[in-house]
């Protein structure tokens, strides 16, 4: 075989996401681009806010000496301490430079730290539905995967459920809020309930017991919303994020890891992490991209076209049948399938030309995720498409 046989393996159970954006690909040759409704990927149609385009045209116009050179691996010092600032308006305890690691987005990050904190054979903890690729990440580093499941109908953590996974193998929890697929934001109490778990029976075990937090979509929140700062409720917390969905620029990969400075043997996690950050190949962080984003940590898109959109689906599809809790952050709708076989739903939608991934394919059979990041023009075009599956569905359920 050209491959290894767990690549192999992995080929064939590879992102549904990838999956169906493929699918995508196909239709809009034979249908046009109008008449495709591809609901598929998180990548953001907005365009980056206008103070990135100022910054990007001065650095263009007055460049740096040797600003495409060669740096730390850990990155520039100015970038570090604009975010080590940025978080600390939210942060119990300040963040200096020295914190921050500037890495190649939030899969990087998650990677560097993954590498970093895992000995052959630990456990991961992951809630259901999880984000699929936080498994091959886990794999790449020798851990092992332990799916945990959250509430029902609310999606929400289960500290006790989180308690009862925890075993002597235990290294880590990811934990993602805003949450990919279903738009929930974890509450402050259910976070400070997580940090009493893995404070107490790190205790029991002696040993560190680390929660990563994936924050890519931190800033996009609805409805007057703040998401709770991890660092206030955890201490043995890390986080790992980017600038693809907050500045729209998912293509330019930049993004940080940043430790809680009350984290056990916060500068030995931190030394270890910049070693991970060279030894893995990312080495840097975007050299052009730390420049930018070090002035724009307070910038965002509008998160209001996106709320507006939100609420645009979230309602034709309720209006229509369709059951879900309704995102309070993120750019994502997940709905429950309203066949049992979600995979036999996505085929039945493709049939209507609209692209949606089935539950299946983030750990939660029985749903399916739809992105609302795309334009809206886009979005009203599907909603007769939508109307017309729902019939059709609601049609052959009374035949049966």
């Amino acid at each position: 075989m050209a491959i290894a046989t767990k690549i192999d393996a992995y080929l064939k159970n590879a992102s549904w996401i990838r999956r169906m954006f493929e699918e995508g690909n196909a239709l809009r040759k034979i249908h046009g681009d109008d008449n495709v409704f591809d609901f598929t990927i998180g990548n953001p149609a907005v365009e980056p806010p206008q103070a990135f385009r100022a910054e990007l045209r001065k650095l263009a116009e007055h460049p740096l000496p040797g600003m495409h050179r060669y740096m730390s691996n850990a990155g520039y010092d100015e970038t570090r301490q604009a975010v080590a600032e940025f978080l600390s308006e939210t942060s119990p305890e300040p963040l200096q430079g020295r914190h921050v690691v500037m890495t190649c987005g939030a899969g990087g990050a998650l990677n560097v730290v993954l590498k970093t904190i895992l000995n052959p054979g630990e456990e991961v903890l992951i809630l259901n539905p999880f984000f699929v690729e936080y498994k091959f990440y886990i794999d790449n580093h020798g851990g092992v995967p332990r799916e945990v499941a959250t509430a029902p109908e609310t999606f929400l953590p289960d500290p006790e459920a989180i308690e009862r996974a925890i075993g002597p193998n235990t290294r880590a929890l990811i934990l993602n809020s805003p949450n990919n697929p279903t738009g929930v934001i974890y509450p402050a109490a259910v976070l400070e309930r997580i940090g009493e778990v893995l404070e107490r029976k790190g205790n029991q075990l002696g040993r560190t017991l680390f929660l990563i937090s994936d924050e890519p979509y931190a800033r996009i929140a609805y409805d007057g919303i703040r998401v709770p700062p991890i660092f206030a409720h955890v201490r043995n917390a890390v986080i790992v994020t980017s600038h693809s969905k907050d500045l729209a620029l998912p293509g330019e990969r930049i993004g940080y890891l940043a430790v809680n400075p009350a984290m056990d043997e916060v500068e030995r996690f931190v030394d270890g992490a910049v070693f991970c950050n060279r030894i893995l190949g990312f080495v840097n962080a975007p050299a052009l991209m730390q420049r930018l984003v070090a002035g724009l940590q307070h910038e965002s898109v509008d998160i209001g076209a996106y709320q507006k959109k939100r609420d645009l689906l979230y309602n034709h599809l309720t209006a229509l049948g369709f059951s879900m809790v309704k995102p309070q952050g993120a750019f994502y709708l997940f709905p429950r399938s309203p066949l049992a076989d979600d995979v036999e739903f996505v085929k039945r939608a493709l049939q209507h030309n609209i692209l949606i991934v089935p539950g299946a394919g983030f750990g939660m059979k029985g749903y399916f995720r739809l992105a609302y990041c795309m334009e809206e023009a886009m979005i009203v075009r599907s909603l007769p498409a939508w109307e017309r599956l729902a019939r059709e569905i609601g049609r052959r359920e009374k035949e049966a």
